[in-house]
């Protein structure tokens, strides 16, 4: 009896969908926090949103395994939110993966993949053709730059990319997850939005960034400028929380400018009294 019980409970922990924060700092070198990079598991599937520094051991860290490592959905092209795209290809071809990758995300992510696969070339042939055992499906990456919309679908997940404003790129997304027991959103880097707020009401779970207006307040003129253009202050967030009221409200690629993690979340709670979460990584959210 309790081993047939051990297999439900089992079973229905695989279904279950959950985040997990694989990285939850900024451009900041902090060793606490990798760079911005979200899994969502649903059925035994792994969806990854962005690739920041120190995605690959993050997933293995979180009980990742390599061969979850196929799918990948990448909000903008900043340094911040890419580095760990050739990690992310290569690592896993090696270790574990044994289908293609597929990548989807603003014009100029194949572009982009296009330049990493040509910079590691001499390592996919030696890992190819050498004495290594390899799976040369591993290292077929199919990238695709996509338009706002449905862009994937399977059992488990349908994703819907919207467009969300970043300062001056002129594609920044943010992601909608709609699984069958959950609907999560991801608002990649951006200011307030409509757009994100129209795509996520009601949504189980809204992870959104977020930097501390009482912090901006020290910086120079040159750097308030910037964040107000490219990022969400606390208050903001606690704005557009309010419209989408979310089950919870995940904060991550946290700029607190000197402020305490408190401290951002009672910036938030001017305008949001529901869940808030102040995001690490490794954190699962269900």
């Amino acid at each position: 009896m309790r081993f047939a019980l051990f297999l439900i409970c089992a079973a229905a922990c695989a279904q279950d969908t959950h985040v997990i924060l694989l990285g939850t700092g900024n451009p900041n070198p902090e060793p606490q926090r990798m760079g911005p990079a979200v899994a969502i598991v649903s059925g035994g599937r792994a969806y990854i949103v962005d690739c920041g520094p120190g995605v690959v051991r993050r997933a293995a860290e979180a009980g990742l395994k390599m061969e979850q490592l196929t799918r990948a959905f990448v909000t903008h092209l900043h340094s911040d939110h890419t580095a760990g795209l050739p990690d992310f290809i290569f690592t896993p071809a090696v270790t574990g993966r044994n289908v293609p990758l597929e990548i989807f995300g603003p014009p100029g992510l194949r572009a982009m993949t296009s330049h990493v696969i040509e910079a590691w070339k001499q390592d996919i042939a030696i890992r190819l053709h050498g004495l290594e055992p390899s799976v040369p499906q591993a290292y077929v990456v199919k990238a695709r730059d996509v338009r706002p919309g449905e862009i994937y679908r399977d059992e488990a997940v349908r994703v819907v990319a919207f467009a969300v404003q970043h300062g001056a790129w002129k594609y920044a997304y943010g992601y909608r997850f709609e699984a069958k027991d959950k609907v999560i959103v991801l608002s990649g880097d951006t200011t307030y939005s409509e757009s994100l707020i129209q795509a996520a009401k009601g949504c189980d779970i809204l992870i959104h960034e977020v930097y501390s207006q009482k912090g901006l307040s020290r910086r120079t003129p040159d750097w308030q400028r910037y964040h107000a253009a490219y990022h969400t202050s606390g208050p903001d967030v606690g704005r557009v929380a309010a419209q989408v009221r979310p089950g919870k409200l995940v904060l991550y690629h946290q700029l607190p400018m000197g402020e305490t993690p408190a401290e951002v979340i009672e910036e938030v709670r001017e305008h949001f009294q529901g869940p808030v979460i102040y995001g690490n990584d490794l954190d699962v959210i269900r």
